[in-house]
């Protein structure tokens, strides 16, 4: 079957619609990577995650893993999270906070619902990417950052409010360092509120959390990324009230290997790194969490 010509007379390049998996009750949407579209700058993963209603007694579990070559970023709407590392952080994550985490050469980490929310009904909803790393930073010294409410830049307008979790957009820029020029932001819009993405960066997207955006007469519904063509600036306007995530940057000095938790420009690194996990080679222990960790799968080589 052929791919479908793109109209060059249209700013979108492509649209991904992302395939979802339920997580015992904990429904996941992945956009990125995709068939139609692996990577939006320097992002090579995107999740929604969310949204949904734990009962009392549950919560998000996800057990000790490795990562290595990217940064993680995590990003709430609503509920919490506890992240632990075992470069020895231990920290809780709210809606509007920023946990950025570098893996570099390695890194093992854990994300689960606090204790105390699950004493109760909790809802639960946010966004993860991955960020690859440049290849000269790709075994740089894992690291970690937190930034609350209070330190992240913010831009405003007639029915719109953007929060800049990373980069520059809008004319603002966030406090979170990062290794590649890029933008990721979390904007808000009122029903017919309208955003103009500039062009500024090669490679940009649109990932509709929320509510319907109309871009060039088309409605695009929530659960969609919609992918940019180079070169012009962008209008989306909010048919009802929407959030989306603003994404992207210049491209990626090079392919990435991207399988289960490891992106890496080397194929060979990657077998490494799973052949380390599962020979406890990290030499990290999770503080609170020793007791599981999440095996590799079987790697499959061409």
């Amino acid at each position: 079957m052929s791919t479908p010509t793109r109209d060059p007379s249209s700013a979108i390049e492509t649209i991904v619609v992302p395939r979802t998996s339920d997580l015992g009750g904990f429904e996941v949407r992945r956009a990125l990577p995709s068939v139609r579209k692996r990577t939006v700058g320097p992002f090579v993963f995107l999740d929604q995650m969310g949204p949904a209603l734990l009962a009392a007694g549950q919560g998000l579990d996800v057990r000790p893993h490795p990562h290595i070559g990217l940064s993680t970023v995590t990003y709430l709407y609503e509920g919490a999270i506890v992240h632990r590392d075992g470069a020895g952080h231990v920290q809780t994550i709210l809606p509007g906070e920023v946990n950025w985490m570098t893996a570099g050469r390695g890194i093992v980490h854990s994300e689960r619902s606090p204790v105390e929310s699950r004493a109760r009904e909790q809802r639960i909803a946010g966004l993860q990417a991955w960020v690859a790393l440049p290849r000269e930073r790709e075994e740089t010294d894992p690291g970690f950052v937190h930034y609350g409410l209070e330190s992240l830049a913010e831009a405003e307008g007639e029915g719109v409010r953007a929060r800049i979790i990373a980069g520059s957009l809008f004319g603002q820029t966030s406090s979170v360092p990062t290794l590649s020029p890029l933008f990721f932001g979390d904007v808000r819009l009122q029903a017919g509120a309208r955003v103009l993405l500039p062009a500024e960066y090669e490679e940009r997207a649109a990932y509709i959390a929320s509510g319907a955006v109309e871009i060039e007469g088309q409605v695009h519904e929530a659960g969609r990324l919609v992918v940019f063509a180079p070169g012009c600036p962008v209008a989306l306007r909010a048919r009802d009230e929407a959030r989306i995530a603003l994404l992207g940057g210049e491209p990626l000095d090079g392919p990435r290997h991207v399988w289960w938790n490891f992106v890496s420009s080397s194929a060979d690194r990657i077998a490494q790194a799973r052949e380390d996990w599962m020979r406890d080679r990290f030499a990290q222990t999770v503080p609170g969490d020793e007791t599981e960790f999440i095996p590799a799968p079987e790697l499959k080589r061409s």
